[in-house]
């Protein structure tokens, strides 16, 4: 199932497949200062969506509108955060500077 907004012409699926990099070690990335924006902004928006369906005293059902719509936006979280670039590892770093450099 997709979601398409008559506004901008954007779809993405409801249901975003977990990038591959998320199911290994924790790394750090380098989220910039638009990413970090855009990621505090969904964030708010997820809370407040989750607080408002907790407080109605929704029920949990896929095809409900507000569940939709969090997930939604918690799709569009995951994709902005794993758009990022992965920050080398302490070891990648150290290994980094033991390397001979060849000119």
């Amino acid at each position: 199932m997709t979601v398409s907004s008559s506004t901008n012409g954007f779809s993405l699926p409801t249901a975003l497949p977990m990038p591959a990099s998320s199911r290994g070690p924790k790394r750090r990335r380098k989220i910039s200062r638009d990413a970090g924006h855009a990621l505090e902004i969904l964030g708010h928006a997820i809370e407040y969506l989750t607080d408002e369906f907790i407080y109605s005293g929704g029920s949990f059902s896929a095809r409900d509108g507000q569940v939709e719509a969090i997930q939604l936006l918690m799709g569009l979280n995951r994709q902005i955060y794993f758009a990022c670039p992965e920050l080398p590892s302490l070891g990648e770093r150290f290994r980094a500077l033991l390397r001979p450099r060849t000119a």
